[in-house]
């Protein structure tokens, strides 16, 4: 089946039908039928029966607002939230327990930010060009102009840090998504949107991941295999940010030692070498793939002194420190561009067992 391009999101659509279009469907335990009521019933955040916590979500909310990412905002315990807890922890001098206890509660809400927002959508957040079915072959890829978002739910899902999943469950399965539409989402609004330096298409890109143009300034990274955890430094080796991200596999470990990062790309192509990975036959054919947030390497890439990897952004932000990588270090693409706003190009690297 040839890809097909869509390129206009301005009607409306269902939340749930952009679900089922991003999302493959799990099937329902044997003999069991769903009620088509209880698909589409619609739970109150925080309230009984809802998959959000709205203890949990605001705290993921404020832990990514502080540069201690919980990963995917979805309102859900997990390792990632208790990570991004005594990262933060540490950096304010409180007890490191992982919890969210009263003393960091106290911390977090310093930054008065409620948890979500109610937001008209515009173009910009849920206008196309999309591509679906995304192919799956190389091949096939490498004959697109751009490494698209599936649908406008994808899009709007990474641009507020958070998943499909979430999102209808904010809103519920028959909101509409669509320009002018109005959703519940994760409040993730920066306080500016100055990016100095930039080129005004990678300032566009950071506005539309909602990175903030103001940061804290880091001078280099410690990233610990066994934790799966980056960890960013100032001057002085406090702890100022934390990311969780997903490092190598038996088969490509994570490069132990001291590097530098020395050179950043934005929407950066991607040159596919079979010879380069050890699960692909040699024999297949090189391509070169165009950029975009569903390519193999996300919206940037950092260059590492060490041939061939990189710290780079990723098109499945939901499996980040759960899955392995083929040796480079792999971020969501909203962390990675921060990333590259906290640190300047030359920093240090230093990755550990």
């Amino acid at each position: 089946m040839p890809t097909k391009f869509i390129a206009h999101a301005g009607l409306a659509g269902c939340l749930g039908a952009a679900l089922a279009a991003t999302t493959v469907a799990q099937p329902s335990p044997k003999g069991v039928s769903t009620p088509a009521a209880a698909k589409s019933a619609f739970v109150a955040p925080g309230t009984p029966g809802s998959p959000i916590s709205g203890e949990v979500f605001h705290a993921q909310v404020l832990l990514d607002a502080a540069g201690f990412s919980p990963s995917v905002i979805d309102g859900k315990k997990g390792m990632s939230l208790t990570n991004a807890l005594k990262g933060f922890q540490e950096s304010r001098g409180l007890d490191v327990t992982g919890k969210l206890d009263g003393a960091t509660r106290g911390a977090l809400l310093q930054d008065r930010r409620p948890s979500t927002r109610m937001l008209q959508l515009t173009a910009d957040d849920v206008g196309g060009p999309f591509v679906y079915p995304f192919p799956k072959k190389p091949e096939d890829q490498a004959k697109l102009k751009e490494m698209s978002y599936r649908n406008a739910l994808e899009k709007l899902s990474e641009r507020f840090h958070t998943t499909p999943d979430t999102i209808v469950a904010l809103n519920g399965r028959d909101a509409l998504i669509g320009e002018g539409q109005v959703l519940r989402l994760p409040n993730v609004l920066p306080s500016s949107r100055d990016y100095a330096g930039l080129k005004p298409e990678y300032a566009k890109l950071m506005s539309q991941l909602n990175v903030d143009g103001r940061q804290v300034e880091g001078k280099s990274v410690v990233l610990d295999k066994s934790e799966g955890l980056l960890k960013v430094l100032d001057g002085e080796d406090r702890l100022v940010a934390q990311f969780p991200v997903t490092t190598g596999s038996g088969h490509d470990p994570l490069p132990l030692g001291t590097w530098k990062a020395t050179t950043y790309a934005y929407l950066p192509p991607f040159h596919y070498q079979p010879n380069l990975f050890w699960d692909i036959d040699d024999q297949k054919d090189e391509q070169k793939l165009p950029p975009g947030p569903n390519g193999p390497v996300g919206v940037a890439w950092l260059d590492l002194t060490k041939e061939h990897y990189g710290i780079h952004g990723t098109p499945e932000p939901q499996t980040i420190g759960r899955t392995e990588s083929h040796g480079c270090i792999r971020m969501t693409n909203w962390d990675v561009l921060r990333l590259s706003r906290i640190l300047k190009p030359g920093f240090k690297a230093v990755f550990k067992a």
